[in-house]
C-alpha cells in the first residue's frame, strides 16, 4: 500500500507542527515558573443539614511566600455533627501564591465518630485543592459546598 505524496507532506508538516510546540513550550516548563504550595490549618464547626466550619492555616509555597489564611467552609445536605479538623492541604502547580485565595468547590461525604481521618478534593478553575487530617467530635453525612480561603487579615 503506498500514500500519495501529498499526505505524507500533510502528515509531516502536522507533525513538524507539534514538535515545533513542544520545543517552544518545553523551555517555559522547565523554567520553573510554577510553584507549590502547602497548607496547615485548623477548622471546628456544626452541621445539622447545613455544614458550618470556621478555622485558619498557614500557607507555604516552594518560592518562599507564606500567608496566613482564613477558611470558611460552608454546604449543605444530609449532614450532622460537630467536630474539630486538622490537617494539612496541598495546592495544584501555581504561578503566585494570590492564586490559593477564592472559593473552592466540592462534593463530600464524611463520616466519623470521637476521632477519625477526612480528605477531600476541590477545585476552584484551574487550582485544585488536596486536604486530609484528623478529626475529634462526631458526624456523617453528605454535602456539596466549599471551602473559602481569604487573607487572615480579613
Amino acid at each position: 500500500m503506498s500514500m500519495k505524496p501529498s499526505t505524507i507532506l500533510k502528515k509531516l508538516t502536522i507533525l513538524a507542527g507539534f514538535l515545533s510546540i513542544a520545543a517552544i513550550t518545553a523551555p517555559v516548563q522547565a523554567s520553573g515558573s510554577y510553584i507549590s504550595c502547602s497548607m496547615d490549618y485548623k477548622l471546628s464547626g456544626w452541621s445539622f443539614v447545613v455544614r458550618h466550619y470556621d478555622g485558619s492555616g498557614n500557607v507555604t509555597c516552594s518560592n518562599g511566600q507564606r500567608a496566613q489564611v482564613k477558611l470558611r467552609s460552608r454546604g449543605v445536605g444530609f449532614t450532622i455533627g460537630k467536630s474539630d479538623l486538622d490537617g494539612t492541604g496541598y495546592f495544584s502547580e501555581l504561578k503566585d501564591i494570590s492564586e490559593i485565595y477564592g472559593a473552592f468547590v466540592a462534593l463530600e461525604g464524611h463520616v466519623g465518630v470521637i476521632r477519625s481521618g477526612h480528605g477531600q478534593v476541590m477545585t476552584r478553575g484551574v487550582v485544585s485543592l488536596v486536604i486530609s487530617g484528623t478529626g475529634r467530635g462526631f458526624d456523617i453525612g453528605v454535602t456539596l459546598g466549599g471551602l473559602d480561603v481569604s487573607p487572615l487579615d480579613q
